[in-house]
């Protein structure tokens, strides 16, 4: 950008100068030597057509027709700048006197190109001497200093193009203004222009005008608007390299006009995160590297407000922030996708909100941010105290809750957003100490269940919607309660009067404790430990429980009026059945009597089977008692009677044998 001052600086005060000189050339040979000396001295062919209109006093100036700069060598996309006319003034008296006093500036309809080679070199770079030019600091004219009363752009465009990002940039009905009263002072630009059917307007005051064409740092006041956003700077600033320190304060509403400068689509942020309203404010330091720091900053989203420190670097893929927030209370209801339990009727809603959850957002930037808040309230759950430190890399942000009260418990664990070809939510979670009726109330509406509990839960949901990722929930985990009620179902009335009709406002089931443990499937809850212990009964439960399709599939086998051993007392299977909304419970009577004449048939066999074995131990004491009277065969100790059967008849064999034997040696 130097260069870009002071081949402009030297064009200017020659062609002021070489008017003067030239004037008793005809105008046709004032535009050739004009022509020629601009592409002498910064390598860049100039054409004017028609000729120029010279007028020497008390206004020295010129009036061209259609004028044409080139465009650099590597481009193709046609001239750098093209204009219908263009005007120079100057001050003659102040001329002769020694002094550059530019009146005035005019370019209509002007058509700028800048543009960003793939390898970094830009259009709007040109002189420096070689093929390039011949402007340099030798260059008579550089470094003198001159003012602008008035420079002026009507109704141009202006197109930026960057061949390395691809971006493009468009701006038509471009009007622009400046002025620069004192070469040592301040410098002024004021510009409008449309670009994607938005409205962008910009001014910034320069002071030190001289040492800003340098580069050098000076005071620096800039404040521009797109749509129905704007931001501000005022402190210190200079681009070579790019430096600022000052305050910065910014309305970022209207997201989707900031994202059309930078050729993209603005993310959908959900609710409590800049949805409706977004702004900033703090003390802004750009170091020259690229980085840059906000220090004391407020930020304002949805109506919560952030305080902090935050730090921008540039990555390889995309920018890293850094951050320390702390705020009183939040409300994020927009991250639930939605308020409340179901869509927005607790239990008695026909589903889970469907509306599309865009996390686009969080492929925009890397950002390791720690975040102090007083309360969260998350639309389903709210929370209190919590300290969490979030990751965010490559579109998957990591919840690391490091503190967070809710419910009168205590939550720890983390909890997964993963952007990253679509939306997923997964964590680990622990949750000691909380009351059931306010949790359950707020997750769905339900609040009929009384006691403190503690839960564990590690959980994956895919889906780009709430309905999405609870139809398709997988995982596991246990719950335990303490001493609690059961509101609106009164169990042991059930099992006493075999009455179903137990149920609804006035009901209740008094426990001392419940366990179970259970894992998710499909969006399915599954479960088949469950224990519940009361002063007038005991319980154990399996089931479904369609955490997608909010539906209910459980079996609850309660005992009444047991033993002090646990046995005996009344049994009658409890059926839960039916949608969240309107659930059924029914007795299960007929599995009953189909478990009665199952233990019946039990029993009958065991019966037949203990008869069996009686009368076939007293027919083979008789038959031993026979044995041993008429055969004298007698079962010793571990021996069976069969075996003793058998030793009998070898013994008598062996008698007879020796018998015989006996007879034929004597014989």
């Amino acid at each position: 950008m130097r260069w870009l001052f002071r081949a402009l600086g030297a064009v200017l005060v020659l062609v002021l100068i070489g008017a003067g000189l030239l004037a008793m050339i005809p105008a046709e040979a004032i535009a050739v030597r004009a022509a020629a000396e601009f592409e002498r001295l910064t390598g860049r062919a100039l054409v004017i057509e028609g000729g120029v209109s010279p007028r020497f006093w008390p206004v020295l100036g010129v009036t061209t027709g259609p004028v044409s700069i080139a465009n650099a060598g590597w481009s193709d996309e046609g001239p750098m700048l093209k204009a219908e006319a263009l005007i120079v003034e100057i001050n003659a008296s102040a001329l002769l006197g020694g002094e550059v006093r530019i009146l005035g500036i005019r370019a209509s309809r002007p058509e700028i190109v800048l543009e960003r080679a793939r390898d970094g070199r830009e259009n709007w770079v040109f002189g420096g001497g070689g093929p390039a030019g011949e402007v340099s600091a030798e260059t008579p004219g550089i470094g003198r200093a001159y003012t602008l009363e008035e420079g002026l752009i009507e109704g141009g465009t202006l197109r930026f193009i960057d061949h390395a990002s691809g971006l493009r940039l468009a701006f038509d009905d471009l009007d622009a203004r400046v002025t620069i009263p004192d070469f040592t002072g301040p410098a002024q630009v004021t510009a409008s222009a449309v670009m994607a059917g938005q409205a962008v307007v910009l001014r910034a005051e320069a002071g030190v005008f001289s040492a800003f064409t340098e580069g050098r740092v000076v005071p620096l006041e800039v404040s521009a608007g797109v749509g129905g956003s704007t931001i501000a700077f005022a402190g210190r600033g200079g681009w070579q390299p790019l430096a600022a320190e000052g305050d910065l304060t910014a309305d970022l509403s209207d997201l989707a006009a900031v994202a059309a400068l930078a050729g993209a689509e603005a993310p959908a942020l959900p609710s409590g995160l800049g949805a409706d309203s977004l702004s900033l404010a703090g003390k802004l330091t750009l170091d020259g590297t690229g980085a840059a720091f906000l220090r004391g900053a407020t930020i304002r989203a949805d109506g919560n407000e952030l305080a902090g420190d935050l730090d921008l670097k540039p990555g390889k893929d995309r920018p890293k922030l850094s951050a320390q927030l702390r705020a009183g209370a939040l409300a994020l209801p927009g991250l639930a996708g939605g308020q409340g339990g179901g869509a927005g009727g607790g239990m008695e809603a026909a589903g889970w909100p469907k509306d599309r959850i865009d996390v686009s957002g969080l492929g925009a930037v890397d950002a390791a941010v720690a975040l102090v808040a007083g309360s969260v309230d998350l639309g389903l759950l709210k929370l209190g105290e919590t300290r969490l430190m979030i990751t965010l890399d490559r579109a998957r942000a990591v919840f690391d809750i490091r503190q967070m009260t809710a419910y009168g418990g205590a939550v720890t664990g983390e909890f997964v957003v993963n952007g990253r070809g679509g939306l997923s939510v997964g964590g680990k979670l622990s949750l000691a100490g909380l009351q059931m009726q306010p949790l359950l109330s707020d997750l769905s509406g339900w609040d009929r269940l009384i006691g403190q509990g503690n839960l564990t839960l590690n959980f994956l949901g895919v889906g780009n919607s709430v309905d999405e990722i609870m139809q398709g929930l997988k995982g596991d985990g246990t719950l335990s309660l303490g001493k609690g009620e059961l509101r609106g179902l009164d169990i042991a009335g059930m099992l006493r009067t075999l009455d179903p009709g137990f149920v609804g406002e006035g009901q209740k089931t008094i426990f001392d404790g419940a366990a179970g443990s259970f894992s998710i499937a499909g969006g399915v809850l599954s479960n088949s430990d469950l224990k519940l212990v009361a002063p007038y009964l005991t319980a154990t439960g399996s089931g479904e429980v369609g955490l997608g399709a909010r539906d209910l599939n459980y079996r609850l086998r309660p005992t009444a009026l047991a033993g002090e051993d646990g046995t005996g007392g009344v049994m009658v299977p409890l059926l839960i059945t039916g949608s969240w909304a309107k659930p059924r419970f029914t007795l299960d009577l007929e599995s009953i009597a189909r478990e009665k004449m199952e233990a019946e048939a039990k029993a009958v066999e065991e019966r037949l089977r203990a008869e069996a074995a009686a009368a076939e131990a007293k027919a083979k004491a008789e038959l031993e008692a026979k044995l041993q009277e008429e055969l004298g065969v007698e079962a010793m100790e571990g021996e069976s009677l069969e075996d003793a059967v058998r030793r009998r008849a070898e013994e008598a064999l062996q008698n007879e044998a020796g018998k015989l034997l006996e007879g034929i040696l004597g014989d």
